[in-house]
């Protein structure tokens, strides 16, 4: 199964899902099941390393986010991944535009499909560290469930 998490510049929320999910899933043994990415809707940090509050935040909580680098969507990755999961309504819109016809993956707010209280990853980049850690307790709860659809799949 190929999961990519997408936000907006892939520096804050999206690698964060990528990388607290991909802690799970080695936590459980099922990391040569699954391929786990991140990415952006734009193009503003492309090759950058996650926020360092992303990075610091994370590493707080046991996750490594220091590998990482900033990608963007690309039209392939709608045939290359099964699920695509965003972080909130505005990036949802931006990948159901961008989505070609041919289209094999399933695309869904990653929080509102896991039934995680509010169906928004609030973007912590222009906030205080509190953010940061608000975001983490969201995207360890979604992933949480998403290890358990998961499993179900497999």
């Amino acid at each position: 199964m190929k999961v990519l998490f997408v936000c907006m510049g892939n520096i804050c929320r999206s690698p964060t899902a990528e990388g607290v999910f991909r802690h799970h899933v080695q936590l459980a043994g099922l990391q040569d099941r699954l391929q786990i990415d991140s990415a952006g809707t734009d193009d503003w940090h492309v090759g950058k390393s996650p926020d360092s509050r992303t990075r610091q935040a994370a590493r707080r909580r046991g996750y490594d986010l220091d590998t990482l680098r900033a990608r963007q969507v690309e039209v392939e990755d709608f045939r290359r991944f099964d699920l695509i999961l965003t972080m909130d309504h505005d990036n949802l819109a931006r990948l159901q535009v961008l989505r070609p016809a041919d289209a094999t993956a399933e695309l869904d707010l990653f929080l509102r499909r896991y039934g995680v209280a509010g169906d928004v990853v609030p973007d912590p980049y222009y906030g205080g560290a509190d953010g940061f850690e608000q975001v983490l307790d969201l995207i360890e709860q979604g992933s949480q469930a998403l290890l358990t659809e998961v499993r179900e799949r497999l």
